[in-house]
């Protein structure tokens, strides 16, 4: 069936503005925003003459500076009441043209990270810094005070010469489990461990050589370089090689919802989308799974050995009831903390630490899987679209999201490096 679609041509000039902007680029930015089934075209003449008395020539004899141009949009009918009156509004110079069109198919290919968007467009700008010789006691009180973790470490000049990570604290301070953990299980085992780093400066601690993405780039080349190197956040710096901000991996879901067109909307315009991936494409399938009679120190063990650090609990059918990471270990043993600090800063099996705290350890022997578990979940079909999954984790501060099938039978775990992985493939 033939779609009812309306075309609005502008003969303008070069020298038209709205706004401060070239009408061109006025209307341009207008009708992207629309995020609607319309596409936009500006064609520039080589030649033509104004009812001023003005002409444009592309000729050696006359060196002419104000072409002439043809805008045009072409919509779905139905949105051309609201569409019109702004497209007159802007043009104070020129001659429009409106004519409906029967068009046989409108196809689009569906692109989750935009391709004209830089590195600077959506970078947090001004980071919070430190310089190689912070102590480590003061970088552990940003990041635990901060929602970002991750700060990057500049030399004399600003220019970055490392990051301090959670995984850095991990891995080389000795942290015994990352800083919000920490925290909520006792306040002063942080002043505990600032003490016991009071000899380490940032140098120590930071990751070099850095990866760093440049302000300029494209933000895909950004996202290619952070999945290439398995990092979850980008320093960015100047031409001159000096620290101007950060993009992280929730940056870029931000920009794709703000910038991407209204897919749903397209989609009841009938406009044929490709390229639609979906959850089932990007999400992780090796996610450990256990029946809810289990005991607990089975998930225990499932997440130590697991970078998604969630367990999903499912009934003898499959379904998912609910799931178990670290925090929901830690809120169900609360009251045995001096067991669960062992077993932390040991590094032991939570039943090697039950054996120095019999208390612990009955309650370890006590608890199954289906009893700790947390049922307070969102989740999400293997059908939704992509760009659905990342309005609900953005909206609901979400890093990973456990996926079902139409029974609600659990098939896997979205994560926010798959979403980046699937949206990045070519």
């Amino acid at each position: 069936m033939p779609l009812p679609y309306t075309v609005v041509r502008i003969y303008t000039s070069e020298e038209a503005r709205y706004d401060g902007k070239t009408l061109s680029q006025a209307i341009i930015n207008f009708v992207h925003g629309l995020k609607i089934s319309a596409r936009c075209l500006v064609s520039k003449a080589v030649a033509g003459c104004y009812e001023n008395g003005e002409i444009a020539t592309f000729g050696v004899e006359v060196l002419s500076y104000n072409m002439p141009l043809e805008i045009t949009v072409i919509m779905p009918s139905r949105e051309k009441d609201a569409v019109l009156p702004i497209l007159e509004r802007m043009t104070e110079d020129g001659i429009m043209t409106v004519e409906e069109k029967e068009v046989r198919w409108h196809k689009s290919r569906k692109q989750l990270i935009p391709r004209q968007v830089k590195v600077r467009d959506i970078m947090t700008s001004g980071p919070v810094s430190v310089p190689v010789s912070a102590p480590a006691g003061d970088i552990i009180k940003i990041l635990s005070e901060s929602e970002f973790h991750g700060i990057p470490v500049t030399d004399a000049d600003g220019r970055p010469a490392g990051i301090v990570t959670q995984g850095d604290l991990l891995r080389r301070a000795g942290m015994p489990l990352r800083l919000g953990l920490l925290t909520d299980l006792a306040a002063h085992h942080l002043k505990v461990l600032e003490e016991t780093l009071s000899g380490l400066t940032a140098k120590d601690l930071m990751s070099s050589p850095l990866v760093t993405a440049n302000e300029e780039e494209n933000l895909s080349a950004a996202v290619e370089t952070m999945l290439k190197n398995g990092l979850k956040r980008l320093p960015v710096v100047d031409k001159a090689g000096k620290l101007t901000g950060m993009v992280s991996r929730l940056d870029v879901f931000k920009t794709i919802l703000d910038k991407a067109p209204d897919w749903q909307s397209l989609k009841h315009s009938e406009v044929i989308l490709s390229n639609v991936k979906t959850v089932r494409e990007a999400m992780r399938q090796d996610t450990p799974v256990l029946p809810q009679d289990a005991p607990v120190w089975d998930a225990v063990k499932l997440i130590e050995t697991t970078d998604i650090k969630r367990v999903a609990v499912v009934g003898g059918d499959g379904k998912l009831l609910g799931l178990i990471s670290d925090s929901v270990l830690l809120n169900a043993f609360s009251e045995h903390k001096a067991g669960l600090w062992d077993y932390f800063v040991s590094k032991l099996s939570f039943t090697a630490a039950g054996r120095r705290n019999r208390e612990f350890l009955r309650a370890l022997r006590a608890k199954t899987a289906g009893e700790i578990m947390r049922t307070d979940i969102f989740s999400l079909h293997e059908d939704d679209p992509i760009d659905e999954a990342i309005k609900l984790m953005v909206a609901k501060r979400l890093k990973r999201v456990p996926v079902l099938d139409k029974d609600g039978v659990f098939k896997g775990m979205l994560t926010r490096d798959s979403i980046l992985r699937a949206g990045a493939a070519k």
